[in-house]
């Protein structure tokens, strides 16, 4: 009888959409029941949120002033120590996943499996490498244990379930360390959707050309309802903070749609937006590496391209 135990990612409140991902990555193991996992100072909404996903067999939570931060440091030990009576412990492969599953894993003692992107069988998984040029596939030994990140962009989330799981309490005994503490969280995104669980994403590159500039950014997403993003090249040059950056050293999206203004479109920016539905590329120079990939693409003036947009979708 094998067992899967997912991690939760939520902000106190409410439950994020990667876990559902990770649901249905878990159940295509073939597990016999799929735990879900919340660490927090008050579980009950993401434990009420995780109770109504279809597949998921129980949900457990993990409540004490400790858990009121997504701490790696706190929650890694916890989730290691919990993690004894599972097969499978999953995590997504977001900037909160990937601090946390390597510590439980190597508190565990065992290897950790990245990226996981399609489930083989329970012993075989594929994962990219090289960017997202090449897909390889990892085999586990038999009857190891498996600690492993799920590339959020590769599952739709799983769906509602017709009735809620159980929502039991635990009490983990795992020693937790003092030397880190939570300071504050700081977020320049306001009001707009989070930009790895955005169904729309409206990003600028170096084309931009300015802080200043990219506002006109900022202004088609909000007329859009859509989260902002930024290539590498506009990170770099100041123009918006490394929390926006989109690609292999920034954030991995699949968006229903991704319009791309200014962006060249190198490799590895490439590689953090493949999986997008539908690809809309802006660029002036007409062998821009992006129009490649674009389901739809116009070379302009994004300065002229944006406006004449916004026009169109009228008030």
């Amino acid at each position: 009888m094998s067992k899967v135990l997912i991690l939760a990612e939520h902000d106190q409140a409410g439950l994020n959409p990667s876990t559902a991902k990770c649901v249905s990555c878990a159940a295509e193991l073939g597990a016999d029941a799929i735990d879900v996992v919340v660490f927090a100072a008050d579980a009950s909404g993401a434990a009420g949120a995780a109770a109504g996903l279809e597949h998921v067999s129980r949900v457990i939570t993990v409540e004490r002033a400790e858990n009121s931060s997504p701490l790696a440091a706190i929650i890694a030990p916890q989730l290691a120590t919990l993690g004894a009576d599972y097969d499978y412990v999953l995590g997504p492969s977001t900037t909160f996943g990937k601090d946390v599953l390597p510590r439980a894993a190597a508190l565990a003692g065992v290897g950790q499996i990245s990226d996981i992107m399609a489930v083989e069988n329970p012993q075989r998984f594929q994962r990219p490498i090289y960017a997202g040029n090449a897909i390889i596939t990892v085999t586990a030994p038999d009857n190891a244990k498996i600690f492993a990140t799920v590339r959020v962009a590769s599952y739709r989330a799983a769906g509602e379930s017709g009735s809620a799981a159980p929502i039991e309490s635990a009490s983990v005994d795992a020693e937790l360390p003092t030397h880190t503490r939570y300071v504050e969280l700081q977020s320049g995104s306001g009001d707009r959707p989070d930009l790895q669980t955005a169904r729309r994403v409206v990003s600028g590159g170096r084309g931009v050309g300015s802080e200043d500039n990219f506002k006109v950014i900022f202004n088609l997403a909000d007329r859009l309802g859509a989260g902002v993003g930024a290539s590498r090249a506009a990170v770099d040059a100041g123009y918006v903070p490394n929390d926006m950056q989109v690609g292999q050293t920034g954030k991995i999206i699949a968006p229903d749609l991704y319009m791309a203004f200014g962006i060249s479109g190198a490799i590895q920016h490439l590689t953090g937006i493949k999986d997008a539905g539908t690809i809309v590329a802006v660029n002036k120079d007409a062998d821009a590496p992006i129009f490649e990939v674009a389901d739809i693409g116009l070379v302009g003036d994004l300065f002229e391209i944006i406006p004449a947009l916004e026009r169109a979708l009228g008030d």
